[in-house]
């Protein structure tokens, strides 16, 4: 992989870019602080903007770092910052990366974490040049694993009790996409 970093994206809707300390205070009442919002998460809601500051410094303090990928997703018709799409665990051998999000719930099901994984998973293998992108959710939150086969992931396998979030130990349906069938489905559409 030729690893960029968190480049700023740009979709019809959506600007996905670096976060910034500023971010806190909307990152914080948009998603951070909403307890539907990460019930499928790993990470606790947020229990104050201090909480959610803390997280963003370490986040920003790891751009310089070119295998860092983590994008503020921001609606640019208002400006508005709803939510997050990142990978964290990428896998140097295999060219793999594993993508997570998360959305502000005013924003759900109107097709924008889509819209979002899409893009990013357009960036990873025409920019970056990953050979594959997987993604994983809590079967009691299938509305997520709706994303992953709208953006073209294949249903691997469901791994028992292997996962644990918010909920407490779960299972995890796991997702993904190759290189080869990505440029072969964008063959087939131009």
């Amino acid at each position: 992989m030729t690893d960029l970093g968190t480049k700023t994206l740009e979709t019809t809707r959506l600007l996905l870019r670096p976060f910034t300390l500023d971010d806190a205070p909307a990152m914080y009442a948009s998603w951070a602080s909403d307890p539907e919002v990460t019930k499928f998460l790993t990470w606790p809601v947020h229990s104050g903007p201090e909480v959610t500051r803390t997280l963003l410094e370490e986040w920003t303090s790891q751009y310089q770092d070119p295998t860092y990928y983590n994008w503020a997703i921001v609606w640019k018709e208002t400006g508005a910052l709803i939510g997050n799409i990142s990978v964290p665990e990428r896998k140097e051998s295999s060219a793999s990366c594993h993508i997570g999000y998360c959305l502000s719930r005013a924003f759900w099901h109107k097709g924008v974490m889509t819209e979002a994984f899409s893009e990013v998973i357009r960036f990873l293998f025409e920019e970056v040049g990953a050979l594959r992108i997987g993604a994983c959710h809590d079967p009691q939150n299938p509305h997520s694993g709706g994303v992953m086969k709208k953006c073209g992931l294949t249903y691997e396998g469901t791994r028992r009790q292997w996962g644990k979030n918010n909920q407490g130990i779960c299972d995890e349906v796991w997702y993904s996409i190759l290189r080869a069938e990505y440029f072969g489905r964008k063959g087939e559409r131009e």
